[in-house]
């Protein structure tokens, strides 16, 4: 949703109202949960990456020690602006700690989840200094026709060790946990969890499962000479080797005065006497995406 204002003022909630946004926005998204976060300057940072380990040597008493330098490569993590407006009724300005509640409640899923959506290649990356999974070795995780999710998660766990990483958790969005609980063994047992009763799983293969629905990107079905494509419904990797970071908190700005375009609908704020706030954070994230994959699920029929 975008917005035209002749009439736009900043506002400034309580410090603690902008971090407690902040830190929900942290925790809706399954990347940042997983992800190491980094101190972020405004104008970027240089990250440096591992690309390949020192090793260590016997060496007899009096004998020189032999040196082993890692490999590094450095990568730009740039901020890019992430923002949502939201329109609220006129009463919620009469009523700050109503319209603070509702921040808190609206706006951390709404950032959280588009974040997840572009790191998971659901939706374009911002800039060249933007990593995302979606040129990423897929492994398929349905439960049919040989290839059960088992197998899919297996096959995802030796190619992240492949190529130097090891699988430390999952992305997953609850598409893809539906596919979890539909596994099971040559004796219709569940795979992943105890029971029926004893719902979602939040650990697999040891590692532990973060759920969110920004980890999902819609497939398609066949047609004519082009083959179908899976849906995109989690992500495995090793998420020591992904980065995220912010600069300062979350910015909020307000106006009445503006006319929203949501799609195809036009929203005059003055004339249905509402308002709408806009939040803005800025981030970055970086990755080594040869220590992930992505995990795909059914294709939509024809």
């Amino acid at each position: 949703m975008s917005g035209i204002s002749s009439n736009r003022t900043n506002i400034n909630p309580p410090a603690e109202i902008s971090q407690e946004i902040l830190a929900k926005t942290q925790q809706a998204s399954a990347i940042m949960t997983l992800a190491r976060r980094v101190e972020l300057p405004g104008v970027g940072k240089q990250i440096p990456v591992i690309t390949s380990d020192p090793s260590a040597a016997w060496v007899a008493e009096t004998d020189e020690k032999s040196v082993s330098n890692p490999g590094l490569s450095a990568k730009t993590m740039q901020a890019y602006k992430l923002a949502v407006i939201v329109p609220f009724s006129k009463e919620f300005r009469r009523d700050l700690r109503a319209l603070y509640d509702e921040l808190v409640r609206r706006l951390p899923a709404a950032l959280g989840q588009q974040f997840d959506k572009t790191v998971a290649g659901a939706v374009a990356k911002p800039g060249e200094n933007f990593d995302n999974f979606a040129a990423c070795t897929a492994q398929s995780i349905l439960t049919s026709g040989g290839n059960t999710a088992y197998k899919g998660l297996t096959a995802a766990y030796a190619d992240i060790a492949n190529h130097g990483g090891s699988l430390s958790g999952f992305a997953m969005s609850p598409a893809g946990i539906g596919l979890l609980l539909e596994a099971v063994d040559t004796a219709g047992r569940p795979i992943f969890t105890n029971g029926a009763v004893e719902g979602a799983p939040n650990r697999v293969l040891g590692q532990p499962i973060i759920e969110s629905r920004g980890i999902y990107k819609a497939g398609s079905a066949a047609a004519d000479s082009t083959p179908a494509v899976p849906a995109i419904v989690g992500i495995a990797g090793d998420w020591s080797q992904a980065m995220f970071g912010t600069v300062a908190g979350v910015e909020i700005s307000i106006s009445d005065q503006a006319t929203l375009q949501s799609g195809t609908t036009t929203i005059n704020l003055w004339q249905r006497n509402m308002f709408a706030v806009m939040a803005e954070i800025e981030v970055g994230f970086r990755a080594d995406t040869a220590c992930f994959n992505l995990l795909t699920g059914v294709a939509p029929s024809a």
